[in-house]
């Protein structure tokens, strides 16, 4: 792990952010002593993206268990 000054970070932005993008740990220290972590973000993936599955059924046999269900599970008028 290697520790950078402000003055060091800014001149070699481009190399630490190559750094961090290969996993190592990039540290910044201000003259105030707080020390910041350079790393890459993770990407963003919605919980909805998932594989899809073969299963061999065409639309109207789709279609037509919907339709079946919708009959076999209808509310009674009122």
């Amino acid at each position: 792990m290697t520790v950078y000054t402000y003055s060091e970070a800014r001149q070699r932005l481009a190399a630490l952010l190559e750094q961090a993008a290969k996993g190592a740990e990039v540290r910044i220290r201000r003259k105030d002593g707080r020390v910041f972590v350079i790393k890459p973000a993770t990407p963003a993936e919605s919980p909805l993206d998932v594989a899809g599955v073969a299963l061999d059924v065409t639309t109207d046999e789709i279609v037509a268990y919907v339709r079946e269900g919708q009959e076999r599970f209808a509310l009674p008028e009122q």
